[in-house]
């Protein structure tokens, strides 16, 4: 603890700069997170309201259910919105729309955050070594210059353990910096998995609905040219 509290003393700006990517880094992490808790929408739950919105009210209906979700939600908001706008177009136009939706609107949004992640983890290392050298050298052009022997080999002995301490604090800024990215990554292409699965879910209910629609359309064309 001594060390390390001298590290600080000596070693200030490095140390500063440290602590600041850290924190900087915290912040990231938990905002990403809170973006990722939010984004999240219950399917099981939302699809047969959806389903009973096209039934009573048609696509209209739905698109205005899809609308008055919390805009955090970004599959009813952004995914299920583009599909629903283009659905009298036909199945083609809502996969088009809803593909062009996640590749231009929403994969942005869940990306957020993760390059400046990426850069504060390997940043903080390079930023970490930077500092063990410039001490290092100081240290040896020290050594180069005293004419104390043992005193100054002490001295930079110390120094040198002191040093050390900017490649660890860089260490265990990145390491967990490394990880988490990793981890929003794989989060992210799983739920672009899941985007996809659920777009082809609204196409199949809007064709059942149309041809639902058509069937009753169909029925009623019949009675009337019976009677």
């Amino acid at each position: 603890m001594e060390a390390f509290l001298n590290f600080v003393r000596d070693h200030w700006h490095f140390a500063i700069l440290m602590f600041g990517m850290s924190f900087a880094a915290v912040v990231l992490l938990v905002w990403r997170i809170l973006l990722n808790i939010h984004s999240k929408t219950n399917m099981d739950k939302f699809l047969p309201l959806l389903q009973e919105a096209l039934n009573k009210g048609g696509i209209e209906a739905a698109l205005k259910l899809c609308k008055a979700q919390p805009k955090s939600q970004v599959i009813p908001t952004r995914l299920f919105v583009a599909g629903l706008e283009n659905a009298r177009q036909g199945a083609a136009a809502m996969r088009r729309a809803m593909a062009s939706a996640i590749e231009l609107d929403i994969l942005p949004r869940l990306n957020f955050l993760l390059p400046p992640i990426l850069a504060i983890g390997k940043i903080a290392t390079m930023v970490g070594l930077l500092g063990t050298v410039i001490s290092m050298i100081g240290t040896f052009q020290t050594l180069a210059q005293s004419s104390e022997g043992q005193a100054a080999m002490s001295h930079a002995t110390r120094e040198i353990g002191l040093a050390l301490f900017a490649t660890a604090l860089g260490l265990l800024t990145a390491i967990p910096l490394v990880f988490a990215y990793v981890l929003f990554k794989a989060w992210v292409q799983g739920f672009e998995t899941q985007m996809k699965a659920h777009a082809q879910k609204l196409i199949l209910l809007v064709q059942a609905h149309k041809q639902a629609k058509s069937g009753r359309a169909e029925a009623r064309s019949g009675a009337g040219t019976a009677s």
